[in-house]
């Protein structure tokens, strides 16, 4: 099995269920609403200590806590690389594009600038 960057298993200049799924999750968690879910889920688990409620209640909250620690570890690693690669096919496009100029060819350094403008909304 071989893992490929998040970024280059879509197909070119369209994005997969996943990369869908991950952009309107990290939408979500950067939200209002998501923070007050976290606010709430922190509550709780300081109720449940407090209260003195069973070891079983407690593990409960502790365990809801560490999952969404986990989701939102992978969501935020997801979200780095595919920006990661924009900003790398951004730069590289410029050097190319630099460079092209000092040698006086500009159809094709025109072309990768074009592509590379707003390539985080398609990756």
């Amino acid at each position: 099995m071989t893992f490929q960057h998040p970024a280059k298993k879509s197909r070119e200049g369209r994005r997969g269920r996943f990369e869908s799924l991950a952009e309107l999750a990290s939408n979500f968690t950067s939200s209002a609403a998501f923070l007050l879910l976290c606010v709430a889920l922190v509550a709780g688990f300081a109720a449940v200590h407090l209260a003195r409620l069973s070891m079983e209640w407690q593990h409960l909250a502790g365990d809801a806590m560490g999952a969404l620690s986990l989701l939102l570890l992978a969501l935020l690693k997801n979200s780095e690389r595919r920006a990661e690669h924009a900003v790398q096919r951004k730069l590289d496009a410029i050097a190319a594009a630099l460079l092209q100029q000092q040698e006086g060819d500009w159809s094709e350094a025109h072309q990768d600038l074009e592509d590379a403008i707003g390539m985080e909304d398609r990756l």
